[in-house]
């Protein structure tokens, strides 16, 4: 059965990481210790469910654990630097530090180490996430030991919900947008304003006016989807803020 560690101290290990091209060494109390953190650890970097699902919503909700009191979210995969460095650029998130437990050591420590030669993968993480309070193990979110890869409990969702009850998640942003737009620049701009993190689709990219008319029913930009809902262009996107300020008054 695998540990719950609530309670206890955080492992003390120095890991090898990769940073702008050179080597570097960083001790797990330089981010744990004197912080909250929130951390979760998966099998693998550029697998299916820690790249479609996992880390994206950590990404994602950054900005809101950060109003809710945390200092940073950390990704731990039992992966070489190189590959947690590659894997960091290809998913495109910055608000996420990836910690590479190359030699499995800090998950070994944490209990958390199991083997997936059925995969060809080796010693591997299991899936969970935690809360860190200066440097003790708050919350645990351990996935049921059972087949396959499960998750169910250490997602971003569960995670917030436990650190903030009474936050609601931001809905997730579209931006149908065109290189050079300065409408498109000054709606980027409002989101980024508010810490909203948002997806783009740029036209050119293999997607055509037609394919932003039939999804909108408009064929010009900025067009802002927020929550599935269709917000509008820079000057549309302006007054639904002004009106969410309004009520929140």
């Amino acid at each position: 059965m695998l540990p719950n560690s609530e309670g206890r101290r955080i492992p003390q290990v120095t890991l090898r990481v990769r940073r702008d091209g050179q080597w570097s060494e960083l001790a797990t109390g330089r981010i744990f210790e004197g912080r909250t953190v929130v951390a979760f650890a998966l099998p693998g970097a550029f697998t299916p469910t820690c790249s479609s699902s996992h880390l994206p919503r950590y990404n994602e909700l950054a900005a809101t654990f950060r109003r809710a009191g945390v200092d940073e979210i950390v990704c731990i995969s039992v992966n070489d630097p190189f590959v947690m460095a590659e894997w960091q650029k290809e998913q495109d998130a910055p608000n996420v530090t990836f910690l590479p437990d190359g030699n499995g050591e800090f998950t070994r420590q944490m209990g958390m180490l199991v083997d997936k030669s059925d995969l060809n993968f080796g010693p591997r993480s299991w899936r969970y996430s935690m809360l860190v309070k200066d440097g003790v193990i708050r919350k645990m979110f351990i996935e049921p030991e059972k087949e396959g890869d499960p998750y169910e409990v250490s997602d971003a969702d569960t995670m917030l919900r436990y650190v903030a009850p009474d936050v609601t998640a931001p809905e997730p942003v579209l931006v149908f947008a065109k290189r050079g737009c300065p409408y498109c620049a000054r709606a980027k701009q409002l989101l980024s304003e508010r810490g909203t993190v948002f997806e783009e689709v740029t036209l050119g990219d293999g997607i055509t006016t037609s394919a932003l008319r039939a999804v909108s029913g408009k064929g010009t930009v900025p067009q802002v989807f927020i929550g599935g809902r269709l917000i509008g262009g820079s000057e549309e996107l302006e007054k639904h803020f002004a009106a969410q300020d309004r009520k929140a008054a």
